[in-house]
C-alpha cells in the first residue's frame, strides 16, 4: 500500500523536478495527482514513465490524500496550504511562508530528523531556503563533533534559483553580447546577469542585509543551533543550476582538517571531493542532477584559533528543493504515516 501524493506547481522548475525525484527514488505512491493554476490546466508534465495532465488547484478536493508536495509561492501557498491541511493531507512547502512559525518544524532530513514529530500541531511541514539547506548538511556533523561558535558565508547562487525567468534572462542576455543588436535589458534581476555577479538577492533590510541574508542566518539557527552566529553575503552569478558556498567556521574545540574531511566523508548527503590539484574540488557543472552536497577545499584557518575553511556546491532544484522535500517525505511515511 502506497501513498496518495499531490505535487502543487506541477509545471514549474521544482515541481517538476519534484515529479521527477519522486519516481527515480521510487517513493511508495498509489496515485500521484500534478496540481497547477487554472491558466496551466491540462498541461503534461513526466513522472518517471507517466504523462500526468495537471489538474486545476483552485477546484482540487485534497480530502484522502497523504501528502501534499508544495512548489508555488508563498501568496497562493497562504491560500491553498491551509485547505489541503484541514483536508487532513500534510503539506511540504517549498515558500519562506511558514519556514519561521515556531509550531512549524523546518526540516533537513540528515539534520534535525526528530523535528518531523511537529508536524501534527498544523500539518505544515516547511522546507529550508535552498543556501541553507546544503550548508546546514555540512555543518551538522562539524557542529556535533567540535560545537561551531560561528559561519561566515559568501554564496554563488545560480540563476535557477529565481525561477525560470532567471534561466531565460541569462540565456538572452548572453546571446545579445554577441548581437549587439539585440539588447536585453534586466527584468528579472537588477542588473546585467550574463558575463556578471549581483551581490542582491531578495529585498533590502534596514540593517543593510538582504532577506536572502538573513533567511540563511534565522534558517540555520533553527535547523542546528541557535546559538550559532551566522553571518552571509549572498550573491547572484551567472550560472545555470547548482549553488556554490565558501563557508568559514569558528568552533568551540580544535578541529583538525583531515579529522573534518574524515567526518565529512561519512556523514550523510555528503560527498568529498578534496585533491589539492588542479581540478580536484566540485563546481556547479559537476553537480547538477546529483542527490549529494559536494564539499571541497577543506583547509585550516590560520587567522583564528580554532578555525576551518571549506567549499560547498549543489544543485538547488534538487538538495535546495525538490529533494529535500521528497526526503522529507520519507521521513514522514518511515516515522509517523507507515504505509508502503
Amino acid at each position: 500500500m502506497g501513498y496518495r501524493v499531490a505535487v502543487v506547481g506541477a509545471t514549474g522548475n521544482v515541481g517538476r523536478e519534484m515529479l521527477n525525484i519522486l519516481a527515480e527514488r521510487q517513493f511508495p505512491t498509489d496515485e500521484v495527482v500534478a496540481l497547477a493554476s487554472r491558466k496551466s490546466l491540462g498541461t503534461e508534465v513526466s513522472y518517471g514513465d507517466e504523462t500526468l495532465k495537471t489538474k486545476d488547484l483552485d477546484t482540487f478536493d485534497f480530502t484522502g490524500f497523504d501528502i501534499a508536495l508544495f512548489a508555488i509561492g508563498s501568496g497562493p501557498t497562504k491560500e491553498y496550504a491551509p485547505k489541503a491541511a484541514k483536508a487532513g493531507c500534510v503539506v511540504i512547502d517549498n515558500s519562506s511562508l511558514y519556514r519561521y512559525e515556531p509550531d512549524v518544524p523546518l526540516i533537513v532530513p540528515e539534520v534535525n530528523p526528530d523535528a518531523i514529530e511537529g508536524y501534527s500541531k498544523r500539518n505544515i511541514i516547511a522546507n529550508p531556503n535552498c543556501s541553507t539547506a546544503q550548508m546546514v548538511v555540512a555543518l551538522k556533523p562539524l557542529h556535533d563533533r567540535a560545537r561551531i561558535k560561528r559561519v561566515v558565508v559568501s554564496t554563488y547562487q545560480s540563476v535557477s534559483g529565481a525561477g525560470k525567468e532567471g534561466i531565460d534572462e541569462l540565456w538572452d542576455q548572453t546571446k545579445s553580447i554577441y548581437n549587439p543588436t539585440d539588447d536585453k535589458p534586466p527584468v528579472k534581476f537588477t542588473k546585467q546577469i550574463a558575463f556578471n555577479v549581483i551581490p542582491h538577492i531578495d529585498v533590502f533590510l534596514d540593517d543593510g542585509s538582504t532577506k536572502e541574508e538573513w533567511k540563511m542566518v534565522a534558517e540555520t539557527k533553527k535547523i542546528i543551533d541557535k546559538t550559532i552566529k551566522v553571518t552571509a553575503t549572498c550573491v547572484r552569478v551567472p550560472v545555470f543550476v547548482g549553488h556554490s558556498e565558501a563557508v568559514n567556521i569558528e568552533t568551540e574545540d580544535f578541529l583538525d582538517e583531515d579529522e573534518a574531511r574524515d567526518i565529512l566523508r561519512e556523514s550523510p548527503g555528503i560527498m568529498v571531493v578534496d585533491k589539492r590539484e588542479d581540478g580536484g574540488y566540485s563546481t556547479p557543472v559537476e553537480c547538477v542532477g546529483d542527490f549529494a552536497t559536494f564539499i571541497s577545499r577543506i583547509r585550516q584557518d590560520s587567522t583564528i584559533e580554532n578555525g576551518l575553511n571549506f567549499w560547498c556546491v549543489s544543485d538547488n532544484l534538487r538538495k535546495g528543493a525538490a529533494l529535500n522535500a521528497v526526503q522529507i517525505a520519507e521521513l514522514l511515511g518511515n516515522r509517523v504515516l507507515k504505509k508502503g
